[in-house]
């Protein structure tokens, strides 16, 4: 008896090990199996960033390593980002506008005895080397910057509904977008094209996934999904850049963000001729409180022979231009021009961010203290600038962000904008 039970003892033994092999070996293969498919995914994102890198990062002629830990690429002109779109495969670069718009407005001409003067700046690359000739100036993309992105597909595109809309009659328009305006518009014609100085700060940005910026928003089309958009100004975004840095920027997209268009030069779009001004590069200096004040001037127009939208950036620098068949709408005109700041308010916590805009400085306390916008003008049909009609002003909250208008001998139309974020009247 004794035999038989330590026999069967041995049997259920061996079925227990049996089981437990057997289980070992099943919750074994699916580790393994989750860590290969872990490690496949892993393997694919990383050959998508390398693939997504070689596309965006030409073979330059000369690097330039700039203070603040970017590397700027002279890269030849026919190779830029831009010639990767079908479009444009057998495009002849136009290294000159047609036309320049009249009466532009002389930045130098302002009252010498006017304590309200600026000073000029540059960009911070430049103090280890310039481009040659026949190149452009394109800042090195990193594999830590595309990372930082919700996606490869994503990288140097901003999120859907992000555009202001003066009186939207959406309620729940700010909710939706996460973001929030102070900005002058005018609207109810054709337009071909806007000019505006503007002050340069560093805004402080709460959250990583935050930026400020304050541009110039040329637009056509519905604020749906057709809406067409070209803008340029300057910029803070850590998840773009991956620091804090004021960087000037452009944008453009033809469907409201969703499919086309890109930051600066990351998607093929704007073709670059100048040598001197890297898109994207940090600005300096920039203003400081109560002290000396910096801005830069952006215009940008329609060249009504070829079609094309040009920018150009200062009183020198002619940046290069936006191909007309890039858009539907803006392929005539534009039927509103914006001027003014952004932010994105992740609400952390649920309250509202802290990230600045602007000088972080609300407008009622003037020149030295809030930014501004000055000069402000639009190009009208017959190609000349112009001081805008009914400029109208809008902001999301007031008490967070705000803006007022003015004008002036010296600042022709100007406002001022801007503010801390949260604040005891903004919680």
């Amino acid at each position: 008896m004794a035999t038989a039970a330590h026999f069967s003892s041995c049997q259920r033994r061996r079925g227990t090990v049996r089981v437990t092999l057997f289980l070992l070996y099943f919750w074994g293969s699916l580790i393994s199996l989750s860590c290969a498919t872990r490690l496949s995914s892993v393997a694919r994102q990383k050959l998508e960033v390398e693939k997504h890198l070689k596309r965006l990062n030409k073979p330059p002629i000369k690097s330039i390593q700039s203070p603040d830990g970017d590397i700027i690429d002279c890269v030849h002109i026919s190779h830029q980002p831009a010639f990767d779109h079908p479009f444009l495969k057998d495009h002849k670069i136009q290294m000159r506008p047609s036309y320049h718009p009249e009466g532009l407005y002389d930045d130098n001409k302002m009252s010498t005895g006017s304590k309200e003067r600026t000073k000029p700046l540059t960009q911070l690359w430049h103090m280890n080397g310039r481009c040659p000739e026949d190149t452009i100036p394109v800042r090195r993309t990193k594999k830590e910057d595309v990372l930082r992105a919700s996606s490869v597909k994503r990288y140097g595109k901003k999120k859907h509904r992000n555009i202001p809309k003066p009186r939207s009659s959406d309620p729940d328009f700010i909710n939706q977008s996460g973001h929030q305006h102070a900005i002058a518009y005018v609207e109810g014609d054709k337009y071909y094209g806007a000019k505006a100085t503007i002050n340069v700060w560093e805004p402080k940005i709460q959250q990583p996934n935050e930026f400020s910026l304050s541009q110039i928003w040329l637009l056509g089309g519905s604020f749906g999904q057709d809406l067409n958009s070209i803008e340029a100004g300057w910029q803070v975004s850590p998840n773009l850049y991956g620091d804090n840095n004021t960087r000037l920027f452009t944008y453009w997209t033809s469907d409201a963000y969703q499919a086309t268009g890109c930051y600066n030069l990351l998607c093929s779009g704007f073709i670059q001729i100048n040598s001197e001004i890297a898109m994207g590069a940090s600005i300096s200096p920039v203003s400081a409180l109560r002290n000396s004040q910096y801005d830069i001037s952006i215009l940008i127009w329609k060249d009504t022979k070829e079609g094309h939208w040009w920018m150009q950036f200062g009183n020198d620098y002619v940046l290069g231009y936006w191909p007309s068949f890039l858009f539907s709408y803006l392929a005539d005109s534009a039927s509103m021009i914006e001027w003014g700041g952004e932010v994105v308010n992740s609400e952390p916590d649920g309250q509202h961010t802290a990230t600045q805009m602007g000088s972080g400085h609300f407008p009622e306390e003037g020149f030295g203290k809030s930014s501004y916008f000055r000069n402000i003008q639009v190009v009208d049909s017959s190609n000349n600038l112009k001081s805008p009609k009914s400029l109208g002003s809008f902001t999301d909250q007031s008490n967070c962000y705000d803006v007022q208008t003015g004008d002036n001998d010296d600042w022709g139309h100007y406002f001022y904008y801007g503010g801390p974020g949260r604040n005891p009247n903004c919680p």
